[in-house]
């Protein structure tokens, strides 16, 4: 591939993940406005409405998921991310701009909405766009502007949250400049890569592979050209279409993806998209508040310790970007599964014999580190590759939905288990969920390194 195509690939990859970026910003953002708005809108003493608040946006992700794929089908990848795009700039100035709780929900939800869209198309256009040399590498580009919009969220809480003193009663808080403005600037901040990504999302070309399936030749060839040049072009063409004429038997992509030969890869993908929430990790994002607190952490200190995960998380997914292509996915996925299992049972070690500070922050560190390194990324990578062209919109929006109904439960049952069961005991759950995610890729995934999209479909539909 000459160097022109593979710039021009990787700037097209980018802007596709800046969908990745906004997705990480939109879900992490809310938990360091969490003291603010909850004061401000005066529903600290009401459990029922924290968590509405916290778990609102999975409404929007999972209606989001759902449709997206039947609608990138039918209208196109670019269509739905440039959607994508304007929804959270429409999300991130109404969410802050709001005095009516009721209405932040609203923005919170379309926000979510958002998310579901960018979080299905933006690592299956990557995909579609990718030469399989490159595939891994450019799919995991995705989790790694995740990585950086949490990254982003956290310090921008940092550095917008005032310092709030020992003592401060919720009524000091809701008359502070935390309470009335801090919390709306974490939101208005997303705005400036929210209308980046609505402009250079018209730069974009529509997915090669989408045109194909819709019957447009000249233009899907002359897409690809841009991509990989004009001699292999016309090969890969001629793949993909053979592929799409084996796949596209009913007219009906639900019931296609139904199929007999189907039903096996969905349900990898469903249990690999499942287990990336199951897994764990997210709760310690979402409660990392909760979290630390209960390890002797103060405020302040609480907000170092949740910049220091981001950074973790950051470093360890560039690791998973230059192994991906060279270890493969499966691999990575084990030590991901393993290496948690080992992780939590001494996480869970460390909250029985109530060990705090540093310790339990070291331990909280490895875990991230592993989750980003292995499961983040590869999963998206894998449930990007392993379903056929011709139903490759509606799988992953099947797979998608599922994981945000998996990280509704896992949010949802956090604290009813960390209620019951204490931080020791749930963090063993999750031990246990690892180990048993453990044995599913070892038996049942693949390996889809080194493989164009059409061989990997061979290998899984027969």
């Amino acid at each position: 591939m000459k160097q022109n195509n593979k710039a021009y690939l990787f700037l097209v990859s980018i802007i596709s993940a800046m969908g990745g970026l906004l997705f990480g910003y939109d879900w992490v953002v809310i938990g360091g406005a969490k003291p603010f708005y909850e004061a401000f809108f005066e529903i600290t003493f009401s459990p029922v409405m924290q968590g509405w608040a916290m778990s609102s946006a999975l409404i929007g992700c999972l209606v989001g998921a759902l449709i997206s794929g039947v609608c990138s089908d039918k209208y196109g990848r670019k269509k739905l991310i440039t959607i994508a795009a304007a929804l959270f700039v429409v999300s991130a100035f109404g969410t802050g701009a709001v005095d009516s709780f009721s209405w932040f929900i609203v923005y919170r939800i379309l926000g979510g909405f958002a998310i579901g869209i960018a979080s299905n198309l933006s690592p299956m256009y990557i995909a579609e766009i990718a030469p399989t040399n490159m595939r891994g590498r450019l799919v995991s580009l995705n989790q790694m502007t995740i990585v950086l919009g949490i990254l982003a969220a956290q310090i921008a809480n940092w550095l917008l949250a005032e310092p709030v003193a020992i003592g401060d009663t919720t009524e000091m808080i809701k008359t502070s400049w935390n309470g009335q403005m801090g919390w709306r600037w974490m939101f208005w901040a997303e705005n400036i890569p929210a209308g980046l990504f609505f402009l250079f999302s018209f730069l974009i070309p529509e997915s090669p592979r989408w045109l194909a399936i819709k019957g447009k030749r000249e233009k899907s060839i002359a897409v690809m050209q841009k991509f990989v040049g004009k001699e292999q072009a016309t090969d890969e063409y001629n793949k993909l279409e053979n592929s799409i004429s084996l796949t596209s038997k009913s007219s009906n992509e639900f019931k296609a993806i139904l199929q007999p030969n189907m039903r096996r890869v969905l349900i990898i993908g469903i249990v690999l998209a499942v287990f990336q929430q199951w897994c764990g990790i997210n709760v310690i994002f979402n409660y990392a508040q909760e979290i630390f607190a209960s390890a002797g952490y103060g405020v302040s200190d609480i907000l170092m310790n949740i910049v220091v995960t981001g950074v973790t998380n950051v470093v360890f997914t560039i690791l998973a970007i230059f192994l991906v292509d060279k270890l493969g996915r499966k691999p990575l996925l084990m030590i991901g599964a393993g290496g948690l299992t080992i992780i939590y049972l001494l996480m869970g070690a460390a909250y029985y014999f109530e060990m705090s500070g540093v310790s339990l922050l070291i331990i909280v560190v490895l875990a991230i580190a592993c989750y980003a390194m292995s499961l983040a990324p590869i999963m998206w990578v894998v449930i990007s590759e392993i379903f056929p062209n011709a139903v490759r919109g509606v799988a992953m929006s099947i797979a998608t939905f599922m994981l945000w109904a998996a990280c509704f439960v896992l949010t949802y049952t956090f604290p009813l288990l960390n209620s019951a069961l204490g931080a020791a005991g749930t963090f063993w759950i999750y031990g246990v969920i690892c180990l048993l995610g453990f044995v599913f890729v070892t038996r049942y995934v693949r390996e889809t390194k080194n493989k164009s999209l059409e061989e990997i479909e061979n290998e899984f539909v027969k």
